[in-house]
């Protein structure tokens, strides 16, 4: 676990991440390379623990700095427990849309008496032989970034925020959007208007907020409207972005030819 992975997520500088949606350690070693930090997604994905292990030593193998986030597929102190004991530097716990859902992502995170998570010997304490030390430390280490996502949780996002142990929020654009019947309209008034008021009552409370891009268009768009990190793009994107190009340079150059 990163020391640093705190302060990583600021509203004082940009910090910059990539998304790992495959889950394999090789996808996540040529992913993480010059990042911040990567998340690995496991809410739409078929990553099972196993995987997501591997890869998160793919990242730590790495001679740089790269701070390795989990998002797990819920508010579920099970899963919670589980990813955490593999040894994540902190979770993005999705759907998040009260004080109250926010008040249990933060328990599920600490040990006991913050918190109700089970205290074992695991990957994250070196299969035990520092766990005494990792057990003192975790709480005050691990980040815990919420996501926002749905009209709901935008209506609370200020008691969401205001909990202790809310280190960071993001923005979910594409099931917010949906939430409020515009998906996909990201210049839609009432797309923009619940976007801001998060950023705003997030940034009243010293809060950082991020987004996730999904292409170079998104990049600018987020950083524009004021959020103080992204994640600037998805390996499955990147694959059918460059699958795509070379398949229509190739078609082009091939009915050029049949046209002479």
């Amino acid at each position: 676990m990163d020391d640093a992975s705190r302060p990583l997520l600021n509203t004082d500088e940009h910090a910059v991440g990539n998304w790992i949606s495959i889950g394999h350690p090789t996808v996540a070693e040529v992913c993480a390379r010059g990042f911040d930090f990567v998340i690995i997604d496991t809410e739409h994905t078929p990553t099972g623990l196993e995987s997501l292990e591997n890869s998160l030593r793919a990242v730590e193998a790495l001679e740089e700095d790269v701070t390795p986030f989990v998002r797990v597929p819920w508010n579920d102190p099970v899963r919670i427990k589980r990813v955490l004991d593999l040894g994540v530097a902190g979770l993005m716990i999705p759907m998040i849309e009260t004080a109250e859902g926010a008040e249990r992502a933060v328990e599920a995170m600490r040990y006991p008496p913050e918190g109700v998570r089970g205290a074992a010997p695991a990957r994250a304490s070196d299969y035990g032989r520092t766990f005494s030390d990792y057990f003192e430390t975790a709480n005050e280490q691990l980040t815990t970034i919420v996501q926002i996502e749905t009209e709901r949780g935008v209506e609370n996002a200020a008691e969401i925020v205001a909990v202790d142990g809310v280190d960071a929020v993001i923005v979910g654009h594409g099931d917010l959007s949906a939430s409020l019947g515009v998906f996909g309209e990201w210049e839609s008034e009432r797309f923009q208007t619940a976007l801001q008021s998060v950023i705003d009552v997030a940034h009243d409370a010293d809060t950082p907020v991020g987004m996730l891009a999904t292409d170079r268009d998104g990049i600018h768009r987020w950083i524009d409207v004021g959020v103080d990190f992204v994640i600037v793009g998805m390996d499955i994107a990147y694959l059918a972005e460059a699958s795509d190009a070379a398949r229509a340079e190739f078609e082009k150059l091939t009915r050029s030819d049949k046209s002479h």
